[in-house]
C-alpha cells in the first residue's frame, strides 16, 4: 500500500532556517499515529539552496528526549557534522543549536537525526536537502522522491515493542511504504515534459530496487555526485542513505515499483495531464563539482564486517562487529594526515546486505581491475562480497564510518577515521 505525503520547502536567504523536531500526528491507513516531524511534517522540510551559499540553521529540540542533525552527504566542517560524541554533544530537550556552513557541492542530499537514529529517523525525523547548480539544467520540473516504510501494529500504531531479530536479521522492515513526491514548480506534469527526479531512500534499513515506467532519460548521478557519462535508465538499487538523480521525458504516467524483494512492490504514481512536444536537446553530464584529485594511496586497510544471525562468531561485545569490534571504539579504524588518499577494503563475511556510509566525504568505488567507478558517500555490500573503495581524506577532523541500515549500526555496526 503506498501515500504519498505533501512537503514543504525551505529556501535558504541570508536570514536563518529553523528545523524543530516534534511529535506529530501522521495519518496513515485512515487513523492518526503519533511520529516524529521536522516544523510538524513528515517528511520534513524540503531545504532548497544555491551552491556556495552559506548556511544557518537552527536545531530547536521540542521533543522529550536528546536531538542531533547529520547532513548527510555533505562535506560540512566536521564540528558541523551532527554526531553525538564525535562531533557535539547532544541537544536537550528545550535547548537549541546553531548549524552552519557552506555548501560548495551541488546535488541531492538530506538531512536526519543522528541521536537514537534508528528510532527517531524511523519515526519520521528526515528530510530533502537539495543544493541547486549555479547554472541549473534546463527541465520543467524537479522533483523530490523519497521512499519510506513505517512498521505499524495489529491496532494500525507505531510499533514501539522491541524485537532483537530487528537487530540481528536484515533490519527493521515496515509493513507500510511511503512515497512521498514534491513537485517544486506545483505544476501538472504533462507528457512530453522534461523532469529532474532526484530520488531518495531515508528508510531506516529497507534497500529497494527502483524500476520508471513512463520516463525516457538517463540517471545523471549517484549519491549527489554526477556521473561523467550519463548511464542507461534501469533499474536503480537504493539501499538506506542513498540517492539518484535520473533526467528524463515523461512518456505517461511515471511509476515507480521496488523489484528488490520476493515480488513486486508498487511504490507510486506521478500523473500526468495533457501533453506538450518533448524536448529535441540530448541529455547530457551535470557540471561536476570540484573534488580532491586521488593520488597513490599512502595508507591501505581493510574492514571486516562481522556478526547477526546465522555468522560465525567475533570479538564484539554486541550483535554486530567491525574487525572485532562493536561501536566506536576509543582509537580510530584508520587515523591519516591531512590530504591522504586511503584504499580501503570492505569484506561483508555477514549473512546479510549492508550499506557503509562515510562522513564528510565522498569516495570512488573500485571495480576489480582497480579502476574508479563512481563517487559516492555510501557503498552497498551483498552477501559474502567484497568492495575496494578509494578516498582523498581531505576534511579534517573525527568522521564516522558506520551501516546506513540503522538497526545494525545501533547494536555494533560502527567506527570511526581521524583525519588532521
Amino acid at each position: 500500500m503506498t501515500f504519498a505525503l505533501a512537503g514543504t520547502r525551505l529556501s535558504a536567504a541570508p536570514s536563518e532556517l529553523v528545523l524543530a523536531p516534534q511529535e506529530i500526528k501522521a495519518r496513515f491507513r485512515g487513523q492518526d499515529v503519533s511520529m516524529l516531524g521536522f516544523n510538524g511534517g513528515l517528511p520534513g522540510p524540503e531545504i532548497r539552496v544555491r551552491q556556495g551559499q552559506n548556511v544557518q540553521i537552527i536545531l530547536e529540540n521540542r521533543l522529550d528526549e536528546g536531538a542531533l542533525v547529520h547532513w548527510h552527504g555533505l562535506r560540512v566542517p566536521n564540528r558541523m557534522d551532527g554526531v553525538n560524541v564525535l562531533t557535539q554533544d547532544v541537544v536537550i530537550p528545550g535547548d537549541s543549536y546553531r548549524y552552519q556552513f557552506g555548501v560548495p557541492d551541488a546535488g541531492t542530499f538530506w538531512y536526519h537525526s543522528h541521536y537514537l537514529s534508528y528510532e527517531q529517523v524511523g519515526r519520521g525525523l528526515f528530510g530533502a536537502f537539495i543544493v541547486e547548480e549555479k547554472n541549473v539544467p534546463a527541465v520543467d520540473h524537479d522533483i523530490v522522491v523519497q521512499f519510506f516504510d513505517v512498521l505499524l501494529d495489529e491496532a494500525g500504531q507505531y510499533e514501539d515493542e522491541f524485537n532483537a531479530a530487528h537487530f540481528s536479521t536484515e533490519g527493521r522492515i515496515g509493513n507500510l511504504v511511503m512515497a512521498d513526491v514534491s513537485n517544486g514548480t506545483g505544476q501538472i506534469v504533462k507528457r512530453g515534459d522534461r523532469l529532474r527526479l532526484r530520488l531518495i531512500n531515508p528508510s531506516i534499513d529497507r534497500v529497494y530496487r527502483v524500476s520508471l515506467d513512463g520516463l525516457e532519460g538517463k540517471i545523471v548521478a549517484l549519491d549527489g555526485m554526477p556521473l561523467a557519462h550519463p548511464r542507461a535508465l534501469e533499474p536503480i538499487l537504493l539501499a538506506p542513505g542513498q540517492r539518484c538523480d535520473v533526467i528524463g521525458d515523461a512518456t505517461g504516467p511515471i511509476r515507480f515499483d521496488d523489484s528488490f524483494g520476493e515480488r513486486t512492490l508498487s511504490l507510486g504514481v506521478i500523473t500526468v495531464s495533457g501533453s506538450r512536444d518533448p524536448a529535441k536537446t540530448p541529455i547530457t553530464a551535470l557540471p561536476a563539482n570540484r573534488m580532491p584529485a586521488p593520488k597513490d594511496p599512502g595508507q591501505t586497510a581493510e574492514l571486516v564486517l562481522q556478526g547477526g544471525a546465522g555468522s560465525a562468531s567475533h570479538s564484539g561485545t554486541a550483535t554486530w562487529a567491525l574487525n572485532d569490534v562493536s561501536g566506536l571504539p576509543r582509537t580510530p579504524f584508520l587515523s591519516v594526515a591531512q590530504g591522504t588518499t586511503a584504499r580501503i577494503s570492505i569484506r561483508n563475511e555477514t549473512e546479510f546486505p549492508h550499506v557503509m556510509h562515510l562522513h564528510g566525504h565522498h569516495f570512488w568505488e573500485l571495480d576489480a581491475a582497480g579502476e574508479a567507478g563512481p563517487y559516492r558517500d555510501s557503498i552497498y555490500l551483498d552477501i559474502g562480497e567484497t568492495q575496494d573503495i578509494l578516498v582523498v581524506l581531505d576534511n579534517p577532523g573525527s568522521w564516522m564510518l558506520h551501516c546506513h541500515m540503522l538497526s545494525h549500526q545501533a547494536d555494533g555496526m560502527a567506527t570511526w577515521i581521524k583525519v588532521g
